[in-house]
């Protein structure tokens, strides 16, 4: 389900015009600033790219979230698959109490992102007051966006579980914007970019911490979701059971969270997140190699080349 920007409601994250805090301006007027292309303009903070909004939702959350040691954070670049891991992880941890089939599964009322709420975008943009996560069950759900250079520090000092997915560039790129979007991209200046640098961050702390952080790969879930579902389920330490398999839950859990079946549900047809955003931006295709559609050849040539270069040396091809 595909919209244009023009057609969205501005969300929060990329709104100028709210005030904005007095630590957070003094810290903009010494940062590098570009021309953004969805926001009037891009920051680099600690070397990666945010608009002005979100950027106070970042400071926020690096000075006041505390991470318990239980907690689970999924991270993602934008337009990598974050609606879907979302909903994956919400059904794998509460199958319990909400069976995949069950009639008022929350994921058949509720968005997503609803759900399993961005920390810098939803809890920590915008509020009177700091949200109080205290209470809370465990595990804690939440996701983000955030570089891991930025993350809090209560983060990458405790033993909580960060799931972090990662998409072909050509496919996360063709997500966002095109013509104007291309070189910036490349350069490395788009939302929580560079897309590189964000990737390489998050594959050499999998491969320092694996009982802490699991790398995940877009393209593997789509073209193997029974075996990525069951791995990210023993990741978390919630594994299925024999009895949970051979009732079919694995496929089930699938089948719940399938773009086809989240795409058409009523709620993300329609509707608003309390950041402004639509609903149905959420759910674009969801498919493999969609920019042999949108890019020309020489945008492939150069998008591969760059990948190459920055990635093939550490072990990591797309």
């Amino acid at each position: 389900m595909e919209s244009t920007v023009s057609e969205r409601v501005v969300p929060n994250f990329l709104d100028e015009n709210r005030e904005l805090s007095e630590d957070c301006k003094d810290l903009i007027a010494t940062l590098p600033l570009e021309k953004g292309w969805l926001a009037k303009h891009l920051h680099q903070y600690q070397g990666f790219w945010h608009t002005t909004r979100q950027l106070q939702g970042l400071l926020s959350c690096q000075n006041h979230f505390q991470a318990h040691h239980t907690d689970i954070l999924i991270v993602t670049t934008p337009k990598s698959g974050t609606t879907w891991l979302k909903a994956w992880t919400f059904s794998l941890l509460h199958r319990h109490k909400y069976h995949p089939t069950t009639k008022n599964h929350p994921l058949l009322t509720h968005n997503p992102h609803f759900l399993v709420p961005f920390l810098e975008l939803d809890l920590y943009l915008d509020k009177p007051s700091l949200p109080d996560l205290s209470s809370l069950p465990s595990p804690r759900l939440f996701s983000t966006h955030i570089p891991y250079v930025s993350l809090p520090k209560s983060v990458t000092q405790t033993s909580c579980k960060i799931v972090y997915l990662c998409r072909d560039p050509k496919d996360a790129f063709i997500s966002l914007s095109l013509h104007e979007a291309f070189h910036k991209f490349c350069r490395g200046v788009s939302l929580y970019g560079p897309f590189w640098e964000h990737v390489l961050e998050y594959w050499h702390k999998s491969l320092e911490h694996p009982d802490n952080i699991m790398f995940m790969r877009f393209e593997e879930m789509k073209l193997n979701p029974e075996f990525v579902l069951k791995k990210l389920a023993s990741f978390l330490g919630c594994p299925f059971s024999r009895e949970e398999e051979e009732a079919g839950v694995v496929q089930e859990i699938l089948k719940l969270c399938s773009f086809d079946n989240l795409s058409n549900l009523q709620v993300n047809r329609n509707g608003k997140l309390s950041s402004g955003e639509a609903h149905r931006a959420f759910f674009r295709r969801g498919e493999i190699g969609d920019w042999k559609n949108h890019l020309t050849a020489d945008m492939i040539q150069q998008l591969n080349a760059i990948t190459e270069e920055k990635l093939s040396k550490h072990g990591l091809r797309f």
